[in-house]
């Protein structure tokens, strides 16, 4: 009988890394449901309504042919984009606040615009809206991800991975985001994987090339991760080891009541913001 995957656990990077910050984050984020919605929470944050729109702005031209993705209006797009996470759906508190946020975006495009590098280049697109692989079928567990960019190399017929970074701080080198990234590649498209770089937008012209993860440390160190992931939800522990600690604390309030509702996300999420 074949595994049925919504009856998996799912993983990703964004799971994994709530698992690893604090159980009860991971549990607050990624299982509770408010009783009245039936919807899982999730607390807007500036950095990440900037981070998300200049995410789209890009993706609008991953379908693009190259040829024409610096003739798209992608400042228009921002703007048009921007009007749907404005005030206090995106999290902020000021006007002030919110217009330094825009002004980031709005110089990170630009200097896409201006130096365009790797996106004048063929893209290859994953078909599937969230790519997602069983990452073990015997074990019932699902690795998914979005994918920001794969340059399709012609002369090697490969993809090599590219990550646009909208904020301030660089990927640390035990990130798990590389790591999961080239396994999704590797298992939800047919070509080979030859390259990854990261392009800080918010300062750098050009994309920093990193080394490619060994796939087999890469599934072993993963595999590891959703084993202990599973056991927490059949044990349904999910303990905040500091009773209480700065990732789990603001969706705990929110839990509590103490958020004010603002929206409701693509994936039916409830959005909130703290009072």
């Amino acid at each position: 009988m074949a595994p049925d995957k919504f009856k998996a656990v799912w993983l990703s990077h964004s799971s994994i890394g709530d698992f690893l910050r604090c159980p009860r984050l991971y549990y607050l984020r990624n299982i509770y449901k408010d009783p009245l919605t039936g919807h899982k929470i999730t607390r807007v944050e500036p950095a990440l309504t900037l981070g998300g729109v200049v995410h789209d702005v890009i993706e609008s031209l991953s379908v693009l042919p190259a040829s024409e993705r610096m003739n798209a209006p992608i400042m228009a797009q921002f703007e048009l984009l921007w009007k749907e996470v404005s005030g206090k759906k995106g999290g902020f508190k000021t006007m002030v606040d919110e217009l330094s946020y825009k002004e980031r975006g709005r110089l990170m495009l630009q200097r896409i615009i201006e130096h365009p590098g790797p996106l004048l280049e063929k893209a290859i697109k994953i078909q599937e809206d969230l790519p997602a692989y069983w990452l073990s079928e015997d074990e019932n567990l699902m690795l998914c991800g979005k994918i920001d960019w794969l340059i399709y190399k012609e002369e090697t017929d490969s993809v090599h991975i590219l990550d646009f970074k909208t904020g301030k701080y660089e990927e640390k080198e035990d990130s798990l985001q590389l790591p999961i990234y080239h396994l999704l590649v590797k298992n939800t498209q047919k070509r080979a994987v030859t390259g990854a770089s990261y392009w800080y937008i918010a300062k750098e012209d050009t994309p920093r090339e990193v080394v490619l993860p060994s796939l087999v440390e890469a599934h072993e160190k993963i595999l590891t991760l959703g084993r202990r992931i599973k056991l927490a939800r059949q044990l349904e522990k999910f303990e905040c080891k500091d009773n209480g600690c700065r990732y789990c604390e603001p969706l705990e309030a929110i839990k509590n009541g103490k958020g004010e509702k603002v929206g409701e996300s693509k994936i039916r999420q409830d959005l909130y913001i703290l009072m």
